[in-house]
């Protein structure tokens, strides 16, 4: 349900029905899954994560370093959740955003969200496989290492974690998103859209 109301409220603006899209890191592909478009691809390196694919998604078992299955300059958007952190090195994350780079098209735009340390200092690394501290300020900068320009930047976008003891219906979702002052009180993940020069 989350995902699903993401996609409709927020995503929609940038996917449109025509688009491909590509989710890096896909894992339980509750994402992809949500969007509509025309071409879903889901990539980990899980092969475990096609048992989650929806039946209009394509799942490539690969490196993110190394999307081989794209041409150049042949995707919409690049989607990415909750994965950088995990990553063992930021030369990692570096060669992600340039192979997403090479991937998009001509103003095609990358989508990613993750929890930002500013906000989470004292329990960012209560997840033992948080690897590496980032922040929108440091995405950011990584991105427009890589060629991005910014489009936009949300250092409080969603809170750390949507498993609480309390029920998240479809309509509280959709007021938080719609309410700056909720976010703004609640968000602990960022939310950064960069795009490739046209």
């Amino acid at each position: 349900m989350v995902w699903r109301v993401l996609s409709d409220v927020i995503f929609s603006r940038y996917i449109k029905p025509d688009s491909t899209v590509v989710d890096v890191g896909a894992g339980y592909c509750e994402f992809i899954n949500a969007v509509c478009a025309s071409k879903k691809y889901a990539v980990d390196l899980n092969p475990e994560t096609v048992a989650h694919a929806a039946s209009d998604v394509t799942v490539i078992t690969g490196d993110c370093r190394r999307m081989t299955d794209f041409k150049e300059n042949s995707v919409d958007i690049v989607f990415s959740s909750n994965f950088l952190e995990h990553l063992p090195s930021k030369q990692i994350i570096t060669e992600m955003l340039s192979e997403s780079q090479r991937i998009l098209r001509k103003g095609g735009k990358i989508i990613l969200m993750g929890p930002n340390i500013r906000f989470l200092a004292d329990i960012y690394w209560d997840f033992y496989d948080h690897t590496i501290p980032l922040s929108d300020r440091s995405i950011s900068e990584a991105l427009l290492l890589t060629g991005f320009s910014i489009e936009k930047v949300v250092p409080k976008f969603l809170p750390y974690t949507t498993k609480t003891s309390m029920p998240i219906n479809e309509t509280f979702l959709r007021l938080y998103l719609c309410i700056p002052m909720l976010r703004m009180l609640f968000g602990k993940q960022f939310l950064i859209i960069g795009q490739k020069a046209c």
